[in-house]
């Protein structure tokens, strides 16, 4: 099979699982991927596959199709086969769990200059409500902005609240930042987020394991959360519900043994309750600034992590570009 041919069958799959598929997995692990799609394709899998993965599965034309009209908008597939792969981040989910959506993605869709496996290699998430207040959104920028001129990618996911804030003082500084959306990297979402997903497009990363068109659904955002914390170093939460995202990706952070720490608020505050629970939990240690985190983590980034923060674009002669 041509390269060309192995990409699309990479993307045929993608769309096929469309966020966490754990029995897909198991066939490309078992059939390789060129056998794995063609598999799909023909209906005729010896695993149990649900009926509307192969729905989606069910042309390459569609997958010629997504990889075309991404390639269009500047963006890339990235799988397992490209060198940008995290795969180090992603080994987390080689586990025996029976949590079906504690799996890998298959491939993950790309828009924006920057390597992926070099700017994840120190990488940290910022995460937090939407419903922000001021304090949340200053300590979050305050936070920001040290982690940043410490060379630390920001990973969040372009939501209301705390996750722009994040994106914000990233790009403000110049520092990577990386935007993991529950959509396809085609879709603005939220749409008020437009102008500012078109700037990480730009000098950053905006990633999905779905594939161009895909709209956002509920169970998307919850897969999402896996893939954010699976990203990154250590992730922060800054104001959270009880039952929010936000506590889902620490929950995510705590599965995969990601270092968590949660920011604490006034006790009357309602935008804090959640925070306050995962500390006393234990689910999340306390953060009071920038020095919490990088007293746990490694003192300083990669000389490749650092040249991976300029302006340079991915290879030209991989054709991405």
């Amino acid at each position: 099979m041509s390269t060309d041919a192995r990409r699309q069958a990479w993307a045929l799959l993608s769309r096929a699982a469309s966020g966490p598929c754990r029995p897909l997995q198991n066939l490309i692990a078992q059939l390789g991927v060129e056998q794995a799609a063609t598999a799909v394709v023909a209906g005729d899998v010896p695993v149990a596959l649900d009926r509307r993965v192969l729905e989606r599965g069910s042309s390459f034309d569609t997958a010629a199709r997504d990889l075309d009209h991404l390639h269009r908008l500047g963006g890339r597939l990235i799988t397992p086969d490209d060198n940008e792969w995290p795969a180090d981040l992603l080994r987390a989910f080689d586990t025996d769990s029976d949590n079906p959506e504690f799996v890998a993605p298959v491939a993950l869709w790309a828009r924006g200059p920057l390597p992926l496996r070099v700017v994840t290699n120190r990488a940290i998430a910022i995460i937090g409500a939407r419903a922000s207040t001021e304090y949340g959104n200053q300590v979050t920028s305050d936070i920001t902005s040290d982690l940043a001129a410490r060379g630390w990618t920001i990973i969040s996911g372009a939501a209301f609240g705390i996750d722009a804030v994040a994106h914000r003082g990233a790009l403000a500084t110049d520092t990577a930042t990386i935007a993991v959306l529950a959509c396809g990297v085609d879709r603005a979402y939220p749409a008020a987020h437009e102008r500012l997903l078109a700037q990480i497009a730009e000098s950053g990363l905006i990633l999905s394991e779905y594939p161009p068109g895909t709209i956002p659904y509920k169970d998307h955002f919850l897969a999402r959360n896996r893939l954010t914390a699976g990203l990154s170093s250590a992730v922060i939460a800054v104001e959270a519900g009880l039952r929010s995202g936000t506590t889902n990706t620490i929950g995510w952070a705590n599965r995969l043994q990601r270092p968590a720490w949660a920011v604490p608020g006034p006790v009357t505050s309602a935008a804090s309750v959640g925070c306050h629970r995962m500390i006393v939990d234990g689910r999340a240690r306390l953060l009071t600034c920038a020095d919490d985190v990088t007293a746990a983590l490694p003192a300083s980034p990669s000389a490749a992590h650092q040249s991976a923060t300029a302006t340079e674009p991915l290879a030209v002669e991989r054709g991405l570009r």
